[in-house]
């Protein structure tokens, strides 16, 4: 029998497309179909971002509690490149909010993973979705499900496992939870197990290369319970799980919470929770006006942006642009810029000062290749290939917030490296802040599993700073 997915160890790219693409799989749509509904008994997405902010509640407080205690110019974090608190840090806020300092670091570490905190180098800033935390449910659900995308991250492994069969249960766990959401109450640990080791194996045959020329008889093939231990992996799994929020385990049984059944749910039905567009685009700010617009056409999203800006004076609106262009939200940063392409030359000179900040200088560099009549198709020519990586981590972080999964694994055919492995190792090296939840989400949604295991690999090494 030969593997159903064609071994390549170089985990090659195909069709790589320009960059300059890449930004517009944002507004690529399917063809629109009614919205599945979630399993009966499903709680309201109100009552679901209540849960979420219950369960992150800790590493909310460490979030704001560091955005009003952290400001720049101050030391925060060890200049290790991981943004871990200092030992300073750590037990200032343990005084400060009466906790003890492993409760502060293991709060930072959920609010990193959760998109509450992002870590820029030696410090860190406060996330996108920490500034709407109170107010936008879907932005507390989207923190929620990347910190359930990245639980093996989450709970330390067992010592003593080979990597590879970490990875195999990490890869095996999609199955075992959408059998919890499926029985829809308590499941035994031993059918658990047993559905693992079923899953594992499997694995291990798609895996399975048979060499040309005479073979020596077959013979019977172990199972995967009977060479790799997997009662200890799978406990760590379902503690890992149940750190996060999505199960409760104990009493040798397990059962998804509301939240993980409806995590499992929109993995299993590949729908995003999108923010709602807001009514009245024209007389929004220009955040809120690029977020009623996200959802749009093209065509329809355009007609918003000059009606706009018809609206304002030019100088006005261009600054506005430019600030929301600055936030922690990836989409509204190419969307501001994509409304800025409707503004013309009077905002040339605003966008070409933003080449100087490092957050906006390719997507200003593309705004003013274009401006200077380069086709669109030929406009990433003038990135460097360090400032085309970030921008494909950035929009990455675009897709993953605000697309669907087939998107995210699109969206990597749209990187300039040839392979995977090249890929990775120039996002760890190019240092986006967003990088760990993009690899983590790319791993989770891509359906080759040894292409998901180095992503899921490459998250583990950044998010540690290992090699």
């Amino acid at each position: 029998m030969t593997s159903r997915i064609p071994r390549d160890s170089r985990l090659r790219l195909v069709r790589p497309r320009p960059l300059a693409a890449a930004p517009r799989a944002m507004n690529q749509r399917r063809s629109r179909r009614p919205a599945p509904r979630p399993p009966e008994g499903t709680p309201a997405p109100a009552e679901l971002a209540r849960m979420a902010r219950s369960g992150l509640a800790g590493a909310a407080r460490v979030a704001h509690w560091a955005d009003a205690a952290l400001r720049p110019g101050r030391d925060g974090a060890s200049p290790d490149g991981k943004g871990t608190l200092s030992e300073a840090t750590a037990e200032l806020a343990a005084e400060e909010l009466g906790l003890t300092p492993a409760q502060v670091r293991a709060d930072w570490d959920t609010a990193r993973l959760a998109g509450l905190v992002e870590v820029h180098g030696d410090s860190a800033r406060p996330g996108w979705r920490l500034r709407a935390w109170d107010r936008d449910d879907s932005a507390v659900l989207r923190g929620w499900v990347a910190l359930f995308d990245a639980w093996s991250l989450a709970h330390p492994e067992p010592r003593g496992y080979e990597p590879s069969a970490v990875a195999e249960v990490v890869s095996a766990m999609p199955q075992v939870l959408s059998f919890l959401q499926l029985s829809a109450g308590p499941v035994p640990v031993a059918q658990l197990l047993d559905l693992l080791g079923q899953r594992v194996t499997e694995l291990r045959t798609e895996r399975c290369e048979i060499p040309y020329g005479p073979q020596p008889e077959p013979v019977q093939q172990p199972q995967a319970t009977d060479d790799t231990p997997l009662d200890d992996l799978l406990d760590w799994a379902l503690h890992a799980l149940a750190s996060v929020g999505a199960l409760t385990y104990g009493d040798a049984q397990a059962t998804l919470t509301p939240l993980g059944s409806w995590a499992v749910w929109v993995k299993l039905e590949q729908i995003c929770v999108a923010a709602q567009s807001p009514a009245g685009n024209i007389e929004q700010s220009a955040e809120d006006m690029l977020r009623g617009c996200s959802q749009l056409r093209p065509n329809a999203a355009r007609a918003e942006y000059r009606a706009w800006l018809a609206a304002r004076t030019v100088g006005s609106a261009v600054g506005q642009l430019i600030d929301a262009a600055r936030g922690e939200d990836a989409l509204l940063r190419g969307l501001a810029f994509e409304a800025l392409r409707v503004v013309g030359a009077p905002a040339e000179p605003d966008v070409r000062a933003a080449v100087d900040e490092a957050t906006l200088r390719p997507y200003a560099l593309l705004w003013l290749a274009e401006h200077d009549g380069i086709d669109p198709e030929d406009a990433h020519e003038v990135l460097t290939r360090e400032e085309a990586t970030w921008m494909w981590v950035d929009t990455a972080a675009a897709v993953a917030d605000h697309g669907e999964a087939p998107l995210l694994v699109r969206h990597l055919e749209s990187a300039i490296q040839p392979t995977v492995p090249m890929l990775l190792d120039e996002v760890r090296a190019v240092g986006h802040p967003r990088t760990v939840q993009v690899l983590v989400a790319l791993a989770a949604a891509h359906p080759d599993p040894a292409l998901a295991k180095a992503v899921r690999r490459a998250a583990f090494q950044v998010h540690t700073g290992g090699s």
